[in-house]
């Protein structure tokens, strides 16, 4: 008895019914900029919606447009565990395509814009707002870690920040695909979210050397160290086919972003070196792509939040 044929690998899923993008971040960091120019790119703005409400809003048929719903600690019945909840859920219903969108902000910048506007701090509304600064960022710090797309605003003008969104979420539909290279160590966990990971702790390590320990990926000799292993030409160049070859199917299929891990012990060495490579070839190839390294960025946050505060 012969069996059926395999289903076509070029079959595609339904288009989801819904489009959304959640945008938050801390206050101060540029948001209602953020979200008047999503509007400026044809989503539809609102603002502080109570959490539990956003589903019900998309029980109904579909928006004709994409939807950018803005969160923050302003929000009714605001809280960390219920925007994750909610993420989860959004990205667990096939009728609903939704990016997080995350405004990110040097805590000295956003000390500076609430002097200088003379607001209270939503968080210290009788303290400084350092105090705020500092509690609200330590509070976010899960939800930064969901970002799809993380914009730093610090060092933005409003016009930059605009041409920034609009550079990311300006086309609509499967036009778009935004792509994310990070990096991350295994001793902290695979970050969630990730599409593609690719484990490097099997390329030799630049952390056995005394001169490139206090170093990272982005140092020239660690990258040129970690070249010199015979593994990694062959490694990097199936990678980046393998990548190349997936991302106009992905395309094809609607996806709107793609984000891809790179792994090592440490996150400082292996994995940074290699996610600049790939993220370089990808731009190189006309590909919207960010980076983030997840370990460089817990090293660099500390002192900056201990300063704010």
């Amino acid at each position: 008895m012969s069996r059926p044929p395999p289903p076509s690998m070029t079959a595609t899923r339904p288009a989801p019914l819904h489009r959304l993008v959640l945008v938050t971040g801390p206050s101060g960091a540029g948001r209602s900029t953020a979200i008047a120019a999503l509007e400026d790119a044809g989503h539809e703005p609102i603002d502080n919606m109570p959490l539990s409400l956003i589903p019900r809003l998309l029980d109904g048929p579909p928006h004709g447009r994409p939807l950018a719903l803005g969160l923050d600690v302003r929000n009714r019945d605001f809280s960390v565990a219920a925007v994750i909840e909610l993420i989860d859920r959004l990205a667990a219903d096939p009728e609903v395509a939704a990016e997080v969108l995350y405004l990110d902000c040097r805590p000295d910048v956003l000390v500076k814009r609430f002097s200088e506007t003379r607001r209270r701090h939503p968080l210290a509304p009788a303290e400084t707002p350092a105090e705020g600064v500092e509690r609200e960022i330590d509070l976010l710090l899960p939800l930064r870690a969901r970002a799809d797309v993380l914009i730093d605003t610090s060092d933005l003008t409003l016009h930059d920040l605009r041409a920034e969104v609009a550079r990311w979420f300006g086309l609509p539909g499967p036009e778009r695909l935004a792509v994310s290279v990070q990096s991350f160590s295994y001793k902290r966990g695979v970050p969630r979210g990730l599409d593609m990971v690719f484990d490097c702790r099997f390329l030799q390590n630049p952390y056995w050397s005394e001169a490139l320990r206090g170093r990272d990926g982005n140092d020239p000799a660690v990258a040129g160290f970690i070249a010199e292993d015979p593994r990694f030409g062959p490694f990097f160049a199936q990678v980046a086919a393998l990548v190349e070859f997936l991302l106009p199917a992905y395309v094809a299929e609607g996806k709107s972003h793609l984000a891809i891990g790179f792994g090592c012990t440490g996150g400082q060495h292996r994995s940074v070196m290699v996610a600049e490579r790939l993220a370089a070839r990808l731009a190189e190839a006309g590909w919207q792509v960010s980076k983030r390294h997840r370990e460089l960025e817990r090293r660099a946050e500390g002192p900056a939040v201990r300063k704010a505060g």
